[in-house]
């Protein structure tokens, strides 16, 4: 799927649901349909993409 390739916003939709790393390094798991939140860390917006456990 293309959308494990994607960099995420703060603030977007999530894609589908699974396990991502923030810009910090924070893994977080989000179902489908949820908003990436800030940053665990910082508290501000970061970015996210799709961590691959296979």
């Amino acid at each position: 799927m293309k959308e494990k390739n994607r960099i995420f916003n703060t603030g977007q939709g999530v894609p589908e649901s699974g396990e991502y790393l923030c810009q910090s390094g924070e893994r977080a798991k989000f179902n489908k349909n949820e908003e990436f939140p800030a940053c665990p860390i910082s508290g501000k917006e970061t970015t996210w993409h799709w961590q691959d456990r296979s």
